[in-house]
């Protein structure tokens, strides 16, 4: 599903953040991405979705996506790759408040021409039935990340990205939030790359993999998660 090839990643300094990072994400796999801070985690995440553009190197593009090479793609094919493939769960939600809560599950179906009867569905799935009209100023934070995921998957992408997800929730809420997405990448068959730092995330996940300054590799992380 996704394949990094050698992918390496410097600074406007000329500091380098990742080197030749290397690794193959498969389908229906749920993965975790822990490191210290600074290590480049959220920068590999920007860098697999094309928002940020890796270091020149000799070779095949250094970041395949659904068997497309990213490297080979102008501004507005990354953007409709983004849009048609992928899936984004940000720390921060990033649910737009002048929507109601249909409309902001909805988007990413109206934006690639899809049907909307799916973004109720998901609605439903994500424990929201029949809060479609509410705006996100009536949610706590858990239901708005509810929706967030609602939105991330209901055109049923192919990569799910995840950047602390859970950050800002109690263990509690975190816990379902990540049980929820599991089922759902499950379900669809998709691929999900979940930046954490925190263990109980991790143990979560189908395989943690751990980022730091010398690469990337699997690391043991104790799962003591029930399905």
């Amino acid at each position: 599903m996704l394949e990094l090839r050698n992918l390496s990643k410097s600074y406007a300094s000329g500091r380098p953040v990742l080197s030749n990072l290397s690794w193959n994400f498969k389908a229906g796999e749920f993965v975790s991405i822990m490191g210290d801070s600074g290590v480049g985690k959220s920068t590999l995440l920007n860098l697999i979705a094309g928002l940020d553009t890796p270091d020149a190197g000799p070779g095949d593009s250094p970041i395949i996506v659904d068997g497309v090479p990213m490297s080979g793609l102008d501004d507005d094919a990354a953007t409709r790759l983004r849009r048609a493939r992928m899936g984004f769960i940000f720390q921060a939600f990033h649910v737009l408040p002048h929507l109601t809560l249909l409309q902001n599950v909805a988007l990413p179906l109206l934006l690639n021409g899809l049907p909307t009867v799916r973004a109720a569905e998901m609605l439903e799935a994500v424990g929201l039935g029949g809060r479609g009209g509410d705006f996100p100023h009536q949610l706590s934070g858990g239901e708005m990340q509810r929706v967030a995921i609602a939105r991330a998957l209901v055109h049923r992408p192919a990569l799910v990205l995840a950047d602390e997800p859970t950050g800002n929730l109690d263990p509690d809420t975190a816990h379902s939030i990540l049980s929820l997405l599991r089922r759902e990448i499950k379900a669809t068959g998709a691929c999900a790359i979940m930046v954490t730092h925190s263990q109980a995330a991790a143990q979560m996940t189908d395989k943690t993999l751990q980022l730091s300054k010398t690469g990337i590799q699997e690391t043991t992380i104790v799962n003591t998660f029930k399905q």
